[in-house]
């Protein structure tokens, strides 16, 4: 498997972040065919934009290449499907989710020269756009529309409540390990939801290589072994849990849980 300790993430755009990423959880991903579809599109949005002058009209230009010729769109039909979360599957269906969805959209504005950075928005990520003299302008990856203040300030109050407002680090510029942190979590909750284990426990290995004692990830972990009947290593890992978090309330769950498995354990041998 690929450490991803040993990728720069810095040092590399965002989309090719992620297929190593994908690459890591995955080793079936096709990254090779994703960089040279990436490469291809470069070439396409190059000549289409080739006559125009201005950042402004190219930004426009690239938006409507995008989600208007290419057909790119956010995928509401299957929001939460892993699919959406691989860039090679991305690129194929033309379908995903923001974050996909913007680091193509990033890669492709970052080689045109335009503007755009990324932001980790606490619901998704968003794309920054900063024009000189202006405020800055966030789109939306998942339909390429401009968001207002408004709106993210409802997504935030979906998000954390009623009382939640928008603080100044909701809008900074993430870097790559930040995002590639989250969308390593994202993937492993979408590959949770339809039980393929084997890849989630990928996902948990990947995690625990940048954070090798986080309690929650070992929960986590300790659920997936369960899943595949590896239950003296998830007994391990809920104990670790419990003994790290003894105040989480899903201490007191486990604790129960433990019990019962020990003692059919037990019963078994």
């Amino acid at each position: 498997m690929l450490n991803l300790i040993d990728e720069d993430f810095d040092a590399m755009d965002l989309a090719h972040g992620a297929l190593a990423l994908n690459k890591a959880v995955n080793p079936e991903t096709n990254s090779k065919w994703a960089r040279e579809e990436l490469k291809r599109l470069l070439e396409e949005a190059e000549l289409a934009l080739a006559h125009e002058a201005d950042d402004k009209r190219r930004f426009s230009a690239l938006i409507r290449l995008f989600y208007g010729e290419w057909n790119f769109q956010g995928d509401k039909d299957a929001y939460y499907d892993s699919s959406n979360a691989f860039l090679d599957k991305v690129l194929q269906s033309r379908k995903g989710i923001p974050v996909s969805l913007g680091s193509i959209l990033l890669y492709l504005g970052g080689k045109l020269g335009l503007p755009m950075e990324a932001v980790s928005f606490p619901t998704q990520l968003l794309i920054k756009l900063t024009w000189p003299g202006e405020k800055p302008q966030y789109i939306n990856p998942f339909d390429g529309e401009v968001v207002t203040k408004r709106t993210l300030q409802a997504w935030l109050i979906g998000h954390r409540g009623p009382l939640a407002s928008i603080e100044t680090a909701d809008l900074e510029c993430a870097d790559n390990p930040t995002i590639i942190g989250r969308w390593l979590a994202l993937i492993k909750t979408a590959l949770l939801r339809e039980e393929r284990y084997t890849l989630a426990l990928r996902c948990t290995d990947l995690a625990l290589t940048f954070v090798p004692d986080d309690p929650y990830e070992i929960r986590d972990r300790g659920f997936i072994y369960q899943q595949l009947d590896c239950h003296q290593i998830a007994l391990t890992d809920y104990q670790y849990f419990i003994d790290q978090c003894p105040d989480d309330p899903a201490a007191e769950l486990l604790k129960s849980q433990v019990n019962v498995m020990s003692e059919t354990s037990i019963t078994v041998h």
